[in-house]
């Protein structure tokens, strides 16, 4: 097997770093995968203990097999992502890439590998992702999905489909006037990914993540799921920061912990019926997302009154 390099971003946070890397060396795959890891510089004076124990817990756990980069400014995810993942696509065809606050199961690295060479000449799938959302129906199956948006917990791509990558967005303002591209972009109002994407280009947020995926829609491209996770979060402690809310019920939801072998399907279709499935499952925590908010904010304002 043809085996990607690892690409993990850090900051701050030692114990989340720690059981990362715990989950990724217990990886069939992992002793022959090359390791970059991304050390982002202090935001304030106040930080650089922290980051200063993050990187010791590195060096202490994989420091004799990878490559530390680590910057002396704050650069911010985003943009430690973007140029991380740029790097490394200059000098291989492909690339896995986690951030610090993610466990992955021992099959995540062979599903990656394997379907970031299944889909290698597929223009149409340019991401792997290794984190499913949670929809009872694709609980007790065993092939793979595609999906026309991205995840972005655990993924992975190639060089060529990344060239894409567009981090000016150029052309979302189509989003405000097309009612349906705009319903679209959202999977029929199942997650407003049209707000992220108004924040982003208005300075309000900072993600990656919505740039990378109007790019993948732009281009019409898919990316392959399993039916269940290989990937958990675990920064939903308020040790990091998260410009969706609502993941958060995502990664409460009880799932499946897919560990064995995944069928990869030859041919590349977006199952109608399984993809409204999975829009109804996203819409109904989005919504219970947005209610919660709505009391938090209403509880506030009573108690400030």
């Amino acid at each position: 097997m043809n085996y990607a390099p690892i690409a993990i971003f850090v900051y701050k946070r030692p114990d989340h770093t720690r059981r990362t890397i715990e989950s990724l060396v217990q990886c069939s795959g992992f002793a022959e995968s090359q390791l970059y890891v991304f050390c982002d510089g202090a935001k304030k004076p106040g930080d650089q203990a922290a980051i200063d124990e993050t990187r010791a817990v590195v060096r202490s756990m994989v420091g004799e097999r990878a490559e530390m980069i680590e910057a002396a400014q704050n650069q911010g995810l985003a943009n430690s992502i973007i140029a991380g993942v740029s790097r490394l696509l200059n000098d291989y065809e492909r690339v896995i890439v986690l951030e610090d606050d993610l466990i992955v199961s021992p099959g995540f690295l062979q599903y990656m590998n394997a379907a970031l060479e299944a889909y290698q000449d597929e223009p149409s799938v340019m991401q792997v992702s290794g984190y499913m959302f949670p929809v009872p129906e694709f609980a007790n199956r065993n092939e793979a999905m595609f999906w026309p948006f991205i995840g972005s917990w655990g993924w992975a791509t190639w060089k060529n489909a990344w060239q894409y990558f567009d981090p000016q967005a150029t052309g979302w303002e189509v989003l405000k006037t097309d009612e349906e591209m705009r319903s679209r972009f959202d999977l029929d109002s199942s997650f407003n990914y049209f707000n992220m994407i108004k924040k982003q280009m208005a300075g309000e947020i900072d993600s990656w993540a919505i740039r990378w995926y109007w790019s993948v829609f732009k281009n019409q491209g898919c990316a392959v799921f399993p039916p269940t996770t290989y990937v958990k979060n675990i920064g939903f402690d308020g040790s990091g920061s998260h410009g969706w809310f609502t993941a958060w019920f995502l990664h409460k939801s009880e799932h499946n912990w897919m560990i064995d072998q995944i069928n990869l399907p030859k041919t590349v279709v977006i199952n109608p019926k399984d993809l409204k499935a999975i829009k109804q499952s996203m819409g109904g925590f989005s919504n219970k997302g947005l209610s919660i908010l709505r009391n938090i904010k209403n509880t506030i304002t009573s108690i400030s009154n």
